[in-house]
């Protein structure tokens, strides 16, 4: 099977939530689930909001990231997650 490249965009709460703990422990997560986060980008939203993007690399075999969606979805500070993009990587 070959690997997928996932986009992950995270919403905090409010903007006074602190994105580096955020990304530490949802990198953890990512991590324990198999995959390996090779990029982080922060996406101004609105009103100082500011979207946190985890680009990482996984197995497609592993099926899929809808468990740890919700995982990350559940943290404290966190308002949602969901994937903005999938794609396969070539090489």
């Amino acid at each position: 099977m070959a690997d997928v490249v996932i986009t992950f965009t995270i919403m905090p709460e409010s903007p006074e939530v602190d994105l580096s703990g955020v990304e530490t422990k949802a990198t953890e997560m990512i991590k324990d689930f198999g995959g390996e986060v090779g990029k982080v980008e922060k996406e101004p939203i609105a009103f100082g909001l500011v979207a946190l993007k985890l680009i990482f690399v996984m197995n497609e075999a592993k099926g899929s990231t809808e468990e740890l969606e919700k995982q990350i979805a559940e943290m404290e500070e966190v308002s949602s997650c969901e994937v903005s993009d999938v794609r396969r990587a070539i090489g």
